[in-house]
């Protein structure tokens, strides 16, 4: 879950107000779909641009799917999508800092088409989503990797594939390595599963008798992002297509260091046990697949390496 780029490396606080205020910067562009890339300035610092992402209103309601949905989703005419927007590209703030806009986002809008519902993505912290599913919101969209955890507690319907990234400063100038974290100043966003494997790390550092890894878990991954272009953390972790808008978004300030880690798939989130949203779900982003549309939003946005073309309900991991 996406997902994080679109700063500079001069200070901390002008880091976090592009990234939250003018954030809206995309890569790859796809036709008529997206207005222009950004650029970065002489200094390092990132210019941004309004990005539109897919036009999803030519998108046809599709009856007998929509039909699947029980009432307590259809009944207010809204599919209600929480998502994490601090994470580009895929959830995160347009320019005028409150449209939410990415890949995830247009997947929402292209979801509720079929389902002829209206689509309201609402802003909401990572680690809230998932307990708010089914109450709060419909789905949870944000970039959710697949766990054995998180299938306790939700259904997933996957529909995109990430891994893992390491990211420093260019040059890598405090020689981290990944292998020994040991007393490395760590930073990643509060609930993802990067901040479950430093953690485990560094209990092994603790067991070991070695420094502890300072970890620094923010909710926001704007702020995990800020932490290494701005020197207070020496190195982040984050799924590799937010590391990789964050890379170039920040000009020559980052860099991954190592190659992607643990490839998995990334899936929307639905009320644990409502067996009909989850085939509705399926089936939806199955067509979505199979008539291109899908695929035309990733290459929207450049994320094109994390297509799938099956999608899955509680698919089997390890």
């Amino acid at each position: 879950m996406s997902l994080s780029k679109g700063m500079q490396s001069i200070a901390a606080a002008t880091l976090s107000a592009a990234m939250l205020i003018a954030i809206a910067a995309c890569g790859t562009t796809d036709g008529s779909n997206t207005a222009t890339d950004s650029g970065s300035s002489s200094d390092g610092s990132t210019t941004s641009s309004s990005t539109q992402g897919f036009d999803t209103s030519g998108i046809k309601k599709d009856d007998a799917i929509a039909a699947l949905l029980p009432e307590s989703v259809t009944k207010d005419g809204t599919l209600t999508v929480g998502t994490d927007t601090s994470y580009a590209p895929a959830e995160f703030f347009a320019e005028d800092g409150k449209t939410p806009i990415g890949f995830d986002v247009d997947l929402s809008k292209a979801l509720a088409a079929v389902f002829g519902l209206k689509e309201e993505t609402v802003s909401s912290t990572f680690d809230s989503i998932i307990p708010s599913v089914g109450s709060k919101y419909d789905l949870g969209i944000s970039s959710f990797t697949v766990t054995k955890e998180r299938m306790d507690a939700v259904d997933f319907v996957t529909y995109f594939k990430a891994g893992s990234t390491w990211v420093t400063k260019k040059g890598n100038p405090e020689k981290v390595d990944t292998s020994n974290l040991c007393g490395v100043k760590v930073a990643v966003q509060t609930g993802t599963t990067q901040e479950e494997e430093v953690n485990k790390a560094n209990e092994q550092c603790k067991a070991d008798g070695k420094d502890e890894i300072e970890i620094q878990s923010s909710k926001l991954q704007t702020d995990v992002t800020t932490a290494v272009a701005s020197g207070k953390a020496s190195i982040f972790y984050a799924d590799s297509p937010v590391a990789g808008y964050a890379i170039e978004q920040t000009g020559d300030t980052l860099e991954a260091l190592g190659d992607d880690t643990g490839v998995t798939p990334e899936a929307v989130a639905i009320k644990k046990g409502d067996t009909q949203t989850a085939e509705a779900v399926q089936k939806a982003m199955q067509k979505l697949m199979d008539d291109g549309t899908y695929q035309k939003i990733l290459d929207t946005w450049g994320v094109s390496s994390g297509a799938i073309d099956k999608t899955e309900i509680n698919p089997a991991i390890e």
